[in-house]
């Protein structure tokens, strides 16, 4: 009878060693895919800093040039004394000069509206974005923000069978993610972008290259976006890019996507930007 509690005993610790086993695996990989998950937010989150950094420096630099006009203006005025005696050249070289301040003050308000808008804009749609595709593996899917584009790149193996320009059934559950943000967002317009490796495309049917290859499948995603989820068309761009601009020379994988190029309809707001900073009154070539 001894022998059988004893028994007993053992398979009820065993037991419950296993189960304990299994929770510390269990935790432990959830532990790795949170980390990982941190990683790739701090790279991201790194690369918006270095350009607000760069913007910042650029918006420094305008208002040391603003401020240093400024002084030697009031140096001028204090200089010439009583207005009253000013020869009318004077008179008017003052009033050109106080006109100057007054648009380059204007000037550097409207960067700094812009690039606040540009940078909230930017935000409200990666979150948008995440908050729908957060679901997904980072190496199936990818959100980056370069130079105030926002990019959404999705692996082929995600969209398409090899050598196909088909969609398959998972990829028509993403697309239709996506096209819930963009259709909820209606100021914004899109390019899809196909993307090849660097494998010669074995001709088939009327595809003769990867060229063809990559243009028949961003057309294929714009028909899905807006046949099956009613996007409007004039908002969309097909694009083939072929091999030519791979992110990877080592993993050919990656450079199988497809890039969906979200485009906000801010252009008075680039156009001011790009303008303001070639404008010699404040310090622009």
């Amino acid at each position: 009878m001894k022998k059988i509690i004893l028994g007993c005993l053992g398979v009820t610790l065993l037991l419950s060693s296993c189960v304990s086993q299994k929770k510390f695996a269990d935790l432990e990989a959830k532990q790795k895919e949170t980390q990982d998950l941190l990683n790739s937010a701090t790279v991201k989150l790194n690369g918006c800093l270095e350009e607000k950094a760069t913007a910042t420096s650029r918006l420094q630099t305008l208002e040391d040039q603003n401020a240093f006009l400024k002084a030697n203006n009031q140096e001028l005025i204090n200089n010439m004394g009583n207005l009253t005696t000013l020869t009318t050249k004077g008179a008017e070289n003052l009033e050109k000069s106080l006109e100057s301040l007054q648009e380059k003050d204007l000037t550097i308000r409207k960067l700094n509206d812009a690039i606040t808008r540009r940078d909230s804009v930017n935000l409200s749609l990666v979150q948008s974005l995440k908050g729908v595709l957060g679901n997904l593996d980072d190496e199936d899917i990818e959100i980056s923000v370069e130079k105030g584009v926002v990019f959404v790149s999705i692996s082929d193996k995600l969209l398409f069978s090899s050598g196909s320009y088909n969609i398959t059934n998972r990829a028509k559950e993403v697309l239709g993610k996506v096209a819930k943000v963009v259709n909820n967002k209606p100021d914004f317009e899109f390019m899809v972008e196909g993307h090849t490796d660097d494998v010669p495309y074995r001709k088939n049917g009327a595809l003769l290259d990867n060229w063809d290859l990559s243009v028949k499948r961003a057309t294929s995603v714009v028909r899905i976006l807006q046949n099956d989820f009613n996007v409007d068309p004039k908002r969309m761009t097909a694009a083939g890019r072929a091999e030519y601009i791979p992110v990877s020379s080592t993993e050919k994988s990656r450079n199988r996507r497809t890039r969906i190029v979200v485009l906000p309809k801010i252009d008075q707001f680039y156009s001011m930007i790009e303008e303001g900073m070639k404008d010699p009154a404040i310090g622009g070539k």
